[in-house]
């Protein structure tokens, strides 16, 4: 379908306004205020706050028979942007590193299409605006509120800006497309001896060194190689001076993979070799887990049918160890997931997400707009 040249310009608009007013998550009090503001001009059948700073707005079809939500996050990042141009940030050390500004953007100016198509529109509609994607998990809050659960949503879309994808292009994988992650903390308790008398103490540095060691060995040894997984540690702390056995150490560390039964399974084998690290060295090991992301997993038969309607580029993808809080929709039920490319060369549009370079050409927005128009009758 051919966007209309208004809908481009919105799109371009949009983003720059939100570029420049980027805040962290459950806290993105003037982001909400600016989406509820443009939502109500749209006189949508319903409109709700939902997880403090979130939105949903519903667009009801002339025939209704399907229910179908299409999801923005919301936030930014702690960081400080280096682009000096019109639109920068205007809070200083936050920015929108990872293109939620565009991901709203492309919403936004979807809610204005359905409110200009009432009459030709049969589905009924559902917007999310959630907050809090990058942490500590917005859609795990609005896919368990009352709003969400009231609206009897069939399936759900979304997508997410990518620099590792050529502009424009859809990037499309049914199945396992994001990891689940977790977060690990270790503290390694010992006992503080003289350097020059190791034998009086327990040392934690070498007692942690020997778990880091060992848990390196699970996912080459112990789970099979058809599914991909990854544990680091990529923090250690610990010690007091050169010439005394350390007592404690403490290590932080992350684990992905893209099923929940190895996801669990790596989980209870780092628990084992704590314990045996404890008999071996004589220490204490306490781990802790906090389970984040379920991973992103896309419904065959949504895939098929975006691949169908969608008339732009679409490009295959392997499944990628980042993580994404979409995950929580799709729990609920079937969703969707893509890419939409902003990887430009010669305009410099190459930085990766997070990064206080990130850009891309806002023309590339048009392409999420038209996939969502795609998917609706």
């Amino acid at each position: 379908m051919k966007i209309e040249k208004g809908y481009k310009e919105l799109l371009s608009d949009i983003r720059g306004e939100l570029h420049k007013i980027p805040e962290i998550g459950f806290k993105e009090f003037k982001t909400s205020k600016y989406i509820e503001n443009r939502l109500r001009k749209l006189s949508p059948d319903r409109l709700e706050q939902v997880a403090e700073t979130g939105w949903i707005a519903f667009f009801r079809g002339t025939e209704g028979k399907r229910t179908l939500a299409f999801r923005t996050d919301m936030d930014g990042l702690p960081v400080e942007e280096s682009e000096k141009h019109e639109m920068r940030s205007q809070h200083r050390g936050m920015m929108h590193a990872c293109g939620h500004d565009g991901h709203m953007s492309i919403l936004l100016v979807f809610a204005q299409f359905l409110a200009d198509n009432r009459k030709t529109t049969k589905d009924n509609v559902v917007l999310v605006f959630q907050p809090a994607e990058e942490g500590p998990g917005g859609a795990e809050v609005v896919a368990g509120s009352k709003v969400f659960e009231d609206l009897e949503i069939d399936e759900i879309f979304g997508l997410h800006l990518f620099p590792l994808v050529e502009e424009g292009k859809i990037a499309l994988k049914e199945g396992p497309l994001m990891a689940q992650s977790g977060e690990i903390d270790v503290i390694v308790r010992g006992l503080s001896s003289h350097g020059a008398q190791p034998q009086e103490g327990i040392d934690a540095i070498v007692a942690a060194a020997a778990f880091i060691n060992e848990t390196q060995k699970i996912v080459s040894r112990f789970i099979r190689p058809v599914d991909p997984a990854v544990i680091t540690f990529g923090k250690t702390w610990g010690g007091e001076a050169r010439n005394i056995v350390s007592g404690e150490m403490a290590i932080e560390g992350t684990i992905r993979t893209f099923s929940e039964d190895v996801y669990l399974s790596i989980k209870n084998r780092i628990r084992d070799i704590a314990d045996g690290i404890e008999k071996v060295y004589g220490c204490v090991i306490e781990t802790v887990f906090r389970d984040m992301y379920p991973p992103v997993i896309n419904d065959k038969g949504l895939v098929e049918r975006f691949r169908e309607s969608y008339g732009g580029e679409i490009v295959d993808i392997e499944p990628q160890m980042l993580a994404e809080d979409f995950s929580y929709y799709q729990k609920k039920v079937p969703g969707l997931f893509v890419f939409l490319g902003t990887k430009n060369e010669d305009k410099g549009f190459v930085s990766p997400l997070h990064s206080q370079n990130f850009n891309f050409d806002e023309s590339v927005l048009v392409k999420g707009l038209e996939a969502y128009v795609s998917l609706i009758e």
